[in-house]
């Protein structure tokens, strides 16, 4: 069973401009940062009741990775797992043939029937 919302990653070109909207017109505190190789925050969390809304720096062509787009927008919806439920869920996906398509220290991968970005994520808690 899914125990919830965990985040909600939107990729953004002007990663400041939307930190600045969501930080101060709608409030959100920034819970974390995270830099990039540059120097400058390729993502910054906001708190948004249990889970989080990640901002994400949209990535120059010739610097896209598996997870990260060139393109704003919804970038993945991250539904909330145990971390003792990683490998059940990776066992129930594949018995109904659904590909995990990437897999990180936390978080499952999966794409959703229209192409959506689905994560069944259990950051910050280390898989069992």
């Amino acid at each position: 069973m899914v125990h919830g919302f965990h985040h909600l990653a939107i990729q953004c070109l002007d990663l400041e401009g939307c930190e600045r909207f969501y930080r101060d017109q709608l409030g959100l505190p920034v819970v974390r940062r995270w830099p990039g190789e540059d120097g400058r925050d390729r993502s910054v969390w906001l708190g948004l009741g249990d889970g989080f809304l990640a901002l994400e720096r949209a990535a120059a062509p010739r610097e896209a990775e598996a997870w990260r787009s060139t393109r704003p927008g919804l970038h993945l919806l991250a539904l909330r797992i145990g971390p003792a439920e990683r490998a059940g869920w990776e066992a129930r996906l594949a018995a109904a043939g659904v590909e995990v398509v990437e897999r990180t220290r936390w978080t499952l991968y999966v794409r959703d029937p229209e192409g959506n970005r689905i994560g069944l994520s259990h950051h910050p808690e280390e898989a069992l």
